[in-house]
């Protein structure tokens, strides 16, 4: 009888059951362990063939290691009880490689030290990880892009301090979402040509090991992987790597910002907007009735997650003296963690905001609530050429009292204010409590927005 195989993941990230929720099958293959041993042996072939092509080793034997050298033939348990022996998998491959790549195999890993290997087969991850990301940011700015257009004029309660303020509209609010995403696309590819660079600089840093040729090799390897040659020697210089997962905590706040929104958005006292209907998705297994923010929940934690990995990052920046001695294992897991949850937190925004329901009844209702107090300050600066600012103030603000300790509206009130009725004709007073009227430049923004340079 065959035993049946259990599910052993520990974490989030690889378990089946939240897997998905947390990240996205795309980015989970860009940092898993085989892509990054082939990584490793891709960084191992490439240094073969620029020694090759700048005399240090055989040209034969670039040609060797670049056609024997095969990831799917290496021994991975081997390589995981060399590993945690050695405490770097570097080793144990080359001992694998060197054994396939027969003759050639005294040339692989020539010159070169455990973390140039590591370093920049990391970028390369890195690079693919950027590139997914820039789909899914591109992606949500055009989501972003379209309801910002759609709801461009579409009045809601503007909130300060969670108490309504001034009406505003709901693209004017999307618009300020979408100018966010914007500039994290400048952002990105701003840090590329700081970050998307090589490491082969050997032991110390000094490519003692390659005499003369340690810059011509370096410049060699860098262009056989299309990545940027470094200034200087980073293996203890983590700002590159640091800025990038700060740069994924800054998507990740941004992201959080509009999940916060919209779970206070969709709960039943505002009503506003809803996650899109998947049956049973948010659904209690006690109240039949719920419709819980799934996506925005999962976008909160993820985002919460990243801004950890921040911290541990910038922790990892102080290192001692040539190598450190700690920091560098710490971006082992701050890195393809952020990666991973990053990737699924644009996820779960993309699918939220895609379907976004809005109830713009609802939305009208809700600017309504507070009857025409919402807009005191209009009618405030409505009144202030006929009355003066300071008396107009004292005006508004005694209807405001009278609204709130004997009902009625603030047109009302207003109407029945013999100061103001001297002055003022009903339907003045009506244009001026109406929320609707009282948007400022809000819809021009989203124009600004929509127009902005960074979207051409």
């Amino acid at each position: 009888m065959i035993k049946p195989v259990f599910p052993t993941a520990s974490t989030v990230l690889d378990s089946i059951l939240f897997r998905d929720a947390f990240g996205t099958p795309r980015m989970r293959e860009v940092f898993s362990d085989y892509a990054l041993i082939a990584r490793y042996v891709e960084v191992e072939v490439a240094l073969a063939k620029a020694q090759a092509r700048c005399g240090v080793i055989p040209a034969e034997a670039a040609a060797d290691i670049a056609r024997l050298a095969d990831v799917s033939s290496l021994d991975f348990d081997m390589l995981r009880h060399e590993t945690n022996i050695v405490g770097y998998p570097i080793l144990p491959l080359v001992h694998q490689l060197a054994k396939q790549c027969g003759s050639a195999g005294r040339y692989v890993h020539w010159g070169a030290t455990t973390q140039d290997i590591m370093d920049t087969a990391l970028i390369l991850q890195v690079r693919e990880g950027l590139r997914i990301l820039e789909e899914d940011i591109a992606e949500l700015r055009r989501i972003l892009a379209d309801l910002s257009a759609r709801y461009r004029d579409t009045p809601m309660a503007g909130r300060t301090h969670l108490q309504q303020a001034l009406p505003i509209t709901f693209g004017y609010k999307t618009a300020i979402w979408l100018a966010t995403f914007d500039r994290h696309a400048e952002r990105l590819e701003q840090l590329k040509s700081r970050v998307l660079v090589g490491e082969l600089a050997g032991a110390a840093g000094t490519l003692a090991s390659l005499g003369q040729s340690g810059f011509e090799v370096q410049e060699a390897l860098c262009e056989e992987l299309n990545l940027g040659v470094p200034i200087s020697t980073w293996h203890v210089a983590r700002d590159g790597l640091a800025e990038v997962v700060n740069f994924l905590g800054l998507v990740g706040g941004s992201l959080g910002t509009i999940a916060l929104n919209i779970s206070i958005m969709a709960s039943t006292e505002f009503a506003e907007v809803y996650e899109p209907f998947v049956k049973g998705r948010g659904a209690s297994s006690t109240m039949p009735q719920k419709r819980n923010p799934i996506s925005s929940e999962l976008m909160l934690a993820a985002s919460k997650a990243v801004r950890q990995h921040c911290g541990l990052m910038l922790d990892a920046m102080i290192q001692d003296f040539e190598r450190a001695t700690g920091p560098w294992h710490a971006e082992w897991i701050a890195i393809p963690e952020s990666f991973v949850l990053s990737a699924g937190a644009l996820n779960q925004a993309k699918f939220a905001l895609r379907g976004l329901v809005v109830d713009d009844k609802k939305m009208a209702e809700n600017l309504d609530i507070s009857r025409g107090l919402i807009v005191a300050e209009a009618v405030m600066m409505g009144l202030a050429p006929e009355l003066g600012r300071q008396q107009a103030h004292e005006v508004v603000y005694d209807a405001c009292r009278v609204v709130n300790e004997t009902g009625g509206t603030l047109s009302q009130a207003l109407a029945a204010d013999p100061q103001v009725a001297s002055r003022i004709d009903h339907a003045s007073i009506e244009r001026l409590t109406s929320p609707g009227n009282y948007l400022g430049l809000a819809p021009k923004m989203v124009d600004r927005v929509l127009a902005s340079k960074s979207r051409e």
